[in-house]
């Protein structure tokens, strides 16, 4: 089947949208449809004062008439009151729907989309286009049902009053009509574009706000104010391409429709002085002549905008055509309850995208019994954090399996998968909300005093009395107001908080100083205590807690056993150990 073009698909995407609210539409229509009607009832109510009103001398008509123009505009205001207010509702709940839906896709996305994507362009889709789409709905898609109401109308009523001068009207719509398409591919092409210089001002923000730090201590400042500037200005120039192409349109359409309207009017005038025509029928033709002139220049200006959105929603429609690569099985298997906490590799070969030809692990096989500790060492790009990626399933293995209690999780539900574990990692995520919200994360219906209970346990709590509101305290971005051993301990509560069989521990401790390393690892020691335990790690003190260290080179296990054994084997462990600690076999 042949896909269908993107702006049909977004079109697709707003109706999919609109459906639930058929009723609301439905509304909104029925308003719409009575302000046309009365907006062109007036044109008539404007002959009639004219022609049987003033120039027929008759008092009585012309009170009646003007009564009559005065309640067909009170229902115009209502009508255009019921009409504004629906479709305004309806342009805010689509994009709230749109953007809950874009942002529910993202969270099926596995890190490694977000990796070779730019956080900033994400936001901008998610921000940016969606209110550029809820402007469209709530505003111009209206007013441009509004307009082709009243232009047909009018050209209804053009032509009952005088089929001449209408017909003339009518020659002249193609020329109005060809400007509006000529101008409208280029404006939602450079529409488009603009979009996309704006995530790249997103993304230039997010990188440089982020690493505020490390912008000023190189002193890199004037060079990231010079790569700002050229990026705003690079938009600034799309942006004024953009608006002139816009405003040619609009001054085509203005130039062509009130030139045609002139035309019409000494045609219409020399008509009235020949007795073909009344002061009435002229006066009604040319109200009716400006409302469509009106129409056409408000569609010339919506149409720039029903551009823009389509634009915009195409952008939207790449995330959402994402594929989520990891995916639950269509019968998952459960898994055991309650968790023991084993897993196995077997036989397992991976690779990262876009480097098929290096296996990041390669025939990896290994058991890790409920409740043991194994470390796992080896080299930068050894394989190491790689195991964590499978494990958590964010990757699929090329072959072999990974098995949690018995089960290929590849056949169970990842959400499950992921629940029997709880991770801490070197550089601890800290939201922006308070120290109760950043612990109960790990188990979010979890009561105030089992919070409490976590903190105590994770070595916590002597920090966290001395904040301004305890465990109210507020953050900050990224914690900003916690130092590393204190996000360290917030994220070990979290930890303790979510039990789970399975703890993951990636160099928790390393970028610690010696007080708040001591603080961390007594935390760690009784997470650890009940629990299996997969640990990367450098630092010796943490490698020899393990019950098991497994050496990882080159994506292969080359040594398993404990400590001492390792050391007295000689092999990569032992150079590891002397390289980092200065420890060496003993009698050397």
């Amino acid at each position: 089947m042949t896909p269908l073009p993107p702006a049909r698909r977004a079109l697709r995407l707003l109706c999919t949208l609109l459906a639930p609210h058929r009723g609301r539409i439905a509304l909104a229509a029925t308003a719409l449809l009575v302000a046309a009607g009365a907006m062109l009832a007036v044109g008539q109510g404007l002959r009639s004062v004219i022609d049987q009103g003033i120039a027929d001398g008759d008092p009585a008509w012309l009170d009646r008439t003007l009564l009559f123009m005065l309640a067909t505009i009170t229902v115009l205001a209502i009508a255009t009151y019921v009409r504004f207010y629906n479709v305004s509702w309806l342009g805010e709940r689509i994009t709230a729907d749109l953007r809950r839906r874009v942002f529910d896709h993202l969270l099926r996305l596995p890190p490694a989309w977000f990796e070779a994507g730019r956080t900033g362009d994400v936001i901008s889709r998610l921000t940016g286009d969606t209110a550029l789409i809820e402007s469209v709905v709530g505003s111009s898609l209206s007013m441009a049902l509004r307009n082709v109401l009243l232009l047909a109308g009018s050209l209804v009523m053009l032509l009952t009053t005088s089929l001449k001068l209408a017909l003339l009207t009518l020659a002249g719509v193609p020329l109005v009509v060809l400007p509006i398409l000529l101008f409208g591919r280029r404006v939602r092409r450079l529409s488009r574009l603009s979009q996309a210089h704006v995530a790249e001002l997103g993304n230039r923000i997010d990188e440089s706000i982020h690493e505020i730090r490390l912008v000023q201590a190189y002193g890199h400042e004037a060079l990231d104010r010079a790569a700002f500037a050229e990026r705003v200005e690079a938009g600034f120039d799309t942006a004024r391409a953009r608006i002139r192409m816009r405003a040619r349109l609009v001054a085509a359409v203005l130039l062509l429709v009130f030139g045609g309207v002139t035309t019409i009017l000494w045609l219409g005038g020399h008509d009235v002085l020949a007795g073909q025509l009344s002061p009435g029928e002229l006066s009604a033709f040319i109200f009716y002549a400006a409302l469509l002139a009106g129409s056409v220049g408000a569609l010339s200006e919506v149409w720039g905008d029903l551009q823009r959105a389509l634009g915009a929603a195409e952008r939207l429609l790449e995330l959402l055509d994402t594929p989520a690569a990891i995916r639950p099985p269509t019968d998952p298997l459960p898994l055991p309850e309650p968790g023991r906490g084993e897993i196995t590799f077997r036989q397992v070969v991976f690779r990262y995208p876009g480097r098929e030809d290096n296996p990041a692990l390669d025939l990896v096989d290994f058991a890790i019994a409920p409740g043991e500790t194994v470390a796992l060492v080896g080299p930068s790009g050894a394989g190491k954090s790689t195991v964590y990626q499978l494990l958590m399933r964010f990757y699929d293995p090329a072959s072999g399996s990974v098995q949690i209690d018995g089960v290929d999780i590849a056949r169970a539900d990842p959400a499950r998968v992921r629940a029997r574990m709880a991770l801490v990692s070197q550089d601890p995520v800290v939201f922006a909300t308070s120290v109760r919200e950043n612990v109960r994360y790990g188990r979010p219906e979890a009561r105030d005093e089992e919070v409490e209970a976590a903190c105590h346990a994770a070595h916590a709590t002597a920090f966290i009395d001395r904040l301004p509101d305890r465990l109210d305290t507020e953050l900050g971005e990224r914690g900003v107001r916690l130092s590393g051993g204190q996000r360290q301990r917030i994220a070990i509560a979290r930890a303790i908080l979510a039990d789970r069989p399975i703890l993951l521990l990636d160099e928790a401790t390393s970028s610690l100083d010696a007080d708040s390393e001591r603080l961390v690892q007594a935390a760690l020691d009784g997470l650890m205590r009940t629990r299996t335990t997969l640990v990367i790690a450098h630092r010796l003190a943490t490698v020899r807690r393990a019950d098991r260290i497994l050496v990882f080179d080159q994506g292969r296990i080359v040594e398993s056993g404990d400590h001492e054994t390792l050391l007295a084997h000689g092999g990569l462990y032992a150079h590891l150990a002397g390289l980092q600690f200065g420890v060496t076999k003993k009698g050397e």
